[in-house]
């Protein structure tokens, strides 16, 4: 049968990125106490394309996917960028897979268990000299109490959920559950699943003895990550939903 994608294009015009997008697909990462975590990824896989080739071949993206489905981990994401490229000729290729990451949480006083759900996402890409960039991107819900309303107030202090979003470079692997505790043990408190009467005075009364800034948080998970050696990049974004603005409050820092 005719190969239209391997017809060739007069147009002159390369294109950086093309191929598939938003794929739903059953994957396994690894889990710090299990072994493996079977969750299910939005995934979007792309290869550049020269200005004489008219396509590409998508169904190829799902060819070579489907072979590293049982384990998602920087060598097999190593290993699906370099088949990226050689299967479908071209000198650059791009993956991202986000996905939903669940940890089990006991409530700090009654130890109710419940599993927390953390957003992550890992970026990897690889050019022609088969050099691959891999950032791993983690969003990990927090709560926090403005140190501004405690301290002018005679009673009570407004307090919010928010978000802290992590992203980093690593020479050696980095464990999910690792950056999780490094962010929630920043903030005013961390958030559980499942809290019983006797928790939720606990965690009140927690963050309420340690307000934080947005400012505060960022710079507290920056400095951690900083002292590590293992990390040669990374990005820190606090944002808190505000109760009592209609806007978020927010902070970021790269090093």
């Amino acid at each position: 049968m005719i190969d239209i994608q391997n017809q060739p294009d007069f147009r002159k015009i390369p294109i950086d990125k093309v191929g598939i997008k938003g794929l739903k697909y059953p994957v396994k990462v690894l889990d710090k106490t299990t072994g493996l975590q079977s969750t299910i990824a939005q995934i979007s896989m792309y290869v550049d394309l020269p200005h004489h080739c008219k396509g590409t071949h998508m169904s190829r993206f799902v060819e070579i996917l489907h072979l590293f489905r049982t384990k998602v981990s920087l060598e097999s994401i190593t290993n699906i960028l370099e088949d990226m490229k050689e299967i479908l000729g071209a000198q650059s290729s791009h993956i991202e897979i986000t996905f939903p990451y669940f940890i089990e949480k006991q409530a700090p006083q009654t130890g109710s268990k419940g599993l927390m759900d953390y957003t992550c996402s890992i970026m990897g890409s690889s050019n022609g000299s088969k050099q691959t960039d891999i950032v791993l991107t983690i969003t990990v819900p927090i709560t926090s109490v403005c140190p501004c309303s405690r301290e002018i107030s005679e009673y009570g202090a407004h307090n919010q959920r928010g978000e802290v979003k992590v992203s980093t470079r690593f020479n050696k692997f980095i464990w999910i559950e690792d950056i999780v505790e490094i962010v929630e043990t920043r903030a005013s408190c961390d958030i559980f699943s499942v809290l019983k009467r006797e928790d939720e005075k606990f965690v009140t009364e927690k963050a309420y003895d340690n307000p934080k800034f947005v400012e505060d948080i960022a710079r507290d998970v920056s400095k951690v990550l900083m002292e590590d050696k293992n990390i040669t990049w990374f990005s820190v974004s606090a944002e808190n939903f505000e109760s009592i603005h209609n806007h978020s409050a927010y902070a970021y820092i790269e090093k």
